[in-house]
């Protein structure tokens, strides 16, 4: 069983407040004189699902092409972690962390709306993403646009996750996965010089 956990790309998709909006064309048209269809698109890379690589929170960080694609493919675990508060903190998933692989998909918002911005989203503390670092994790994936929030000018999520050579998934669509072990495939497009790379990120039983 395969379970599309993407978000799809399309006019008027949710953005991050004042980061580029997605936007399409076409370039050709089927016609009498054309016999081809060819669109063109222009979007933040930071669109929909996306991997954040080093070189978004890192001046001297590593673009998506020169990152290793192992940490992209193999076992996972999605953790429901929807809360009152504003960030998932360690106590609230360390009793699911028992015996789990080393990439973590944690749903934070109470609904999939790629269509609506998530003002005042559930993002995650720096020490959830320590004590994941300690459990071996290589990637923390959440359904939420930014595992900092939204006003954050800090980054100490994204940060901490330097620190420990973390990869991040963001904007992933948990809400019609029920919790448990998966193998994930989410792997990022080759961009040499940008700062995070779209995905198409899917489960697998």
């Amino acid at each position: 069983m395969i379970i599309d956990i993407s978000q799809p790309l399309a006019p008027g998709m949710a953005v991050f407040p004042g980061d580029a909006a997605y936007a399409e064309d076409w370039t050709f048209r089927i016609g009498p004189k054309c016999p081809v269809n060819v669109g063109r698109v222009s979007l933040s890379v930071h669109c929909g699902t996306h991997a954040d690589a080093p070189l978004h929170y890192d001046p001297d960080g590593a673009s998506p092409a020169a990152l290793p694609l192992a940490p992209y493919l193999g076992p996972c675990r999605v953790i429901d972690a929807r809360g009152p508060g504003p960030l998932c903190q360690p106590e609230e998933i360390v009793s699911a962390l028992e015996g789990a692989p080393p990439r973590i998909l944690l749903r934070l918002l109470a609904a999939d709306t790629p269509g609506r911005w998530p003002a005042g989203f559930r993002a995650l503390s720096p020490a959830t993403i320590t004590l994941l670092a300690a459990r071996g994790v290589m990637l923390v994936g959440i359904d939420a646009p930014s595992v900092d929030p939204e006003t954050s000018k800090a980054l100490e999520s994204h940060q901490a996750c330097r620190r420990a050579d973390m990869r991040i998934l963001e904007n992933l669509m948990l809400g019609h996965v029920e919790p448990g072990d998966y193998e994930l495939i989410a792997l990022p497009l080759k961009f040499a010089n940008l700062d995070a790379a779209p995905v198409r990120a899917v489960l697998r039983r």
